[in-house]
């Protein structure tokens, strides 16, 4: 038989049922306590993905960003909301920086970029703004983004943005942008007064309405071979005005999808791709010289009409004695004729002519 277990056996295995009853509660409260300080890490109306270290933001009632982001961010997609301004510093509250990489403002109806809206942002790499309605982009709009190597403003632009926004990429800032989208902006040139200030490798100007690119702006994309300029589905003129980008994308290898680049006007070379085009066909001195020629046959002919012109002017006494000469003459002659009638009328002047 076994040892019977005394009072103090049974005291001490219910002392240490009761202590780790109490270890079980603490670990669990702590639990709750760290999934309740979490929750509160992740603003109201976005998901929170630490795994991922992003923070998704969709369908908020405020129209300005939040600002309480977990510290562990560095992924912010902010997109579907109605954000019509981005307010200078914007992102660095009370001077507090975020550790963001990849920053994505699609579809928020942003109208107007204040001057250092980005600032608090100094290790972004990636920045979308696609698909708002940009009326207003300040000259420092992109200022504090020293680290930016991808830009994408596809369908953003309206005239009044087009107007500004070379101002705002040139100013020196983005000195490390290497990628800039402006898709479907109905752009009719390149945007740019100067490509010195950036290191880009991709330009996307697709789907605009760039008709032709001028001889100046070829000749910057020439001296900056390193760029890719991507310029499909724009309706060029193929007029000698081309020349130049045709030159250009016969003897560069600059453009990627050059097989893909058509003729829109003329009507007689509408759907003609431009690497299929004749060099007469955009010769700009036959057109010169054809010009030039009725211009000169112009002035030939005005020439001869002034000095018939003079002519008459000094001989017009002679020319008037000349025309009453005439009048005469045909008086004389109707004269004649209507004698001959009347005889012709009369029976009996027929017959005393007889």
């Amino acid at each position: 038989m076994g040892m019977m277990k005394t009072w103090d056996d049974y005291h001490g295995n219910d002392r240490a049922f009761r202590i780790s009853k109490l270890a079980v509660c603490w670990a669990t409260t702590t639990c709750v306590l760290l999934s309740l300080t979490r929750a509160e890490w992740c603003p109201a109306g976005c998901t929170c993905a630490e795994s991922t270290r992003t923070v998704t933001c969709r369908g908020l009632q405020e129209g300005d960003l939040p600002m309480d982001f977990p510290h562990w961010v560095t992924n912010l997609i902010v997109k579907g909301n109605n954000i019509s301004i981005l307010l200078s510093e914007g992102f660095s509250p009370n001077g507090t920086r975020l550790e963001l990489l990849n920053l994505s403002l699609s579809e928020n109806n942003i109208q107007i970029v204040e001057g250092g809206a980005f600032l608090g942002l100094p290790h972004l790499r990636r920045l979308d703004l696609s698909g708002n309605r940009l009326i207003s982009i300040s000259v420092r709009a992109f200022s504090g983004l020293q680290e930016l190597r991808y830009l994408c403003l596809n369908v953003s632009l309206t005239n009044l943005a087009v107007a500004q926004v070379s101002g705002a990429l040139t100013t020196g800032t983005l000195r490390r942008l290497q990628w800039l989208e402006l898709s479907g902006n109905r752009l009719k040139t390149i945007p740019l007064n100067t490509l010195d200030k950036l290191n880009l490798q991709v330009l996307d100007l697709t789907n605009n309405s760039i008709q032709t690119i001028g001889k100046e702006n070829v000749s910057r994309l020439s001296e900056h071979k390193a760029i890719r300029v991507f310029l499909a589905s724009n309706p060029f003129d193929c007029n000698c005005d081309l020349q130049s980008l045709y030159f250009w994308l016969q003897n560069a290898s600059q453009c990627p999808d050059a097989s893909l680049l058509q003729c829109s006007e003329p009507e007689g070379k509408r759907g003609t791709p431009l690497e299929k085009l004749h060099r007469e066909d955009l010769d700009c001195t036959n057109a010169d010289l054809e010009a030039v020629s009725y211009v000169f046959l112009g002035i030939v002919l005005a020439l001869i009409g002034v000095v018939f012109l003079m002519v008459l002017y000094l001989n017009r006494e002679g020319i008037k004695k000349w025309l009453n000469n005439i009048r005469e003459a045909c008086r004389d002659q109707m004269e004649v004729y209507h004698y001959r009638y009347e005889q012709d009328c009369d029976p009996r002047l027929a017959n005393v002519a007889v």
